[in-house]
């Protein structure tokens, strides 16, 4: 299964790239993709506790499951006023 994953803010930066491609295996979750990111990218580690993600632009939990082509997104937490 191919999933697409969007980054933002210091996601992006970090991985350097606002959009990845991913293969997955069938019932893999937001958090396993989550998971695999943070093992390439260990200072994404950080941010486990804080992210927000969604999965075809509506909000989901880590335990959601993943279908072939969905697009995955991690938000960081967004601070101002």
């Amino acid at each position: 299964m191919r999933v697409t994953v969007r980054l933002f803010a210091r996601l992006r930066e970090i991985v350097g790239a606002p959009e990845i491609s991913r293969d997955v295996e069938p019932g893999a979750t937001v958090g396993s993709v989550w998971g695999d990111l943070v093992r390439e990218r260990p200072e994404l580690a950080g941010y486990q506790q804080s992210i927000s993600s969604a999965v075809n632009a509506d909000y989901a939990r880590m335990d959601r499951v993943l279908r072939d082509g969905d697009e995955v997104a991690f938000l960081p937490p967004v601070s101002g006023g």
